[in-house]
């Protein structure tokens, strides 16, 4: 069994943990949260802040719900000298993954996800559990997709971007670096960057600054 870390003391840190207990040993949660230093979760300790993850031994997986969070603490690790060498990928053991597909470093598939062929899934995504994503779909670095996610074939998920969750794709769409999917839309057309859209078919709500 190898040694894991996890970053944020969060309800995905607990998913994590029971995905994992097979095969990983989590030796320590790291939060900055003084609070809850000590104490444990989903059985583990929260052993302190997050710059200890440079002195910790062991993988490091970062378990913030918001893909803009990540971002900024796996930079803020890497200025701390933790390299991308140190960050573990996680794919439950139900998920379903062809062999031409590809999954980057630091990033977390849950339960009965699936990636049917030449999927592409970059550093530092989440799949919620139940996720499909279809033939040549490109999933971005730090995107979040939420339980029950579908993505038609060919589309493309941007950057830090949020999928709520049972959220439909339409294939050959593209959704824009840092927008918010709501819950349940339908996607038809492309999605501009930083922008909300939710419904059916999903309109535009409005911009996140």
């Amino acid at each position: 069994m190898k040694d894991l870390v996890l970053i944020g003391a969060s309800g995905l840190a607990r998913e994590v943990m029971a995905m994992e207990q097979s095969h990983h040993r989590v030796i320590g949660v790291l939060d900055d949260d003084p609070a809850l230093h000590g104490h444990p979760i989903g059985g583990a300790d929260v052993l302190g802040g997050i710059d200890l993850a440079s002195e910790l031994p062991g993988a490091i997986v970062v378990c913030v719900g918001s893909g803009a969070a990540r971002r900024s603490i796996v930079s803020r690790l890497a200025a701390l000298g933790v390299g991308s060498d140190r960050f573990a990928t996680l794919v439950d053991e139900s998920a379903r993954i062809s062999a031409n597909s590809v999954v980057g470093h630091g990033t977390i598939i849950l339960a009965c996800s699936v990636l049917t062929s030449d999927v592409v899934v970059g550093r530092h995504v989440v799949v919620m559990p139940n996720c499909t994503l279809t033939h040549d779909d490109i999933v971005d670095d730090f995107a979040t997709l939420a339980a029950g996610v579908t993505v038609g074939g060919v589309a493309r998920i941007g950057e830090a971007a949020y999928l709520g969750m049972n959220a439909s794709i339409r294939q050959k769409v593209s959704v824009g670096a840092g927008a918010t999917i709501g819950m349940g839309a339908v996607v038809l057309t492309d999605v501009p960057e930083g922008q909300t859209w939710a419904g059916v078919p999903a309109r535009e709500l409005g911009v996140r600054l």
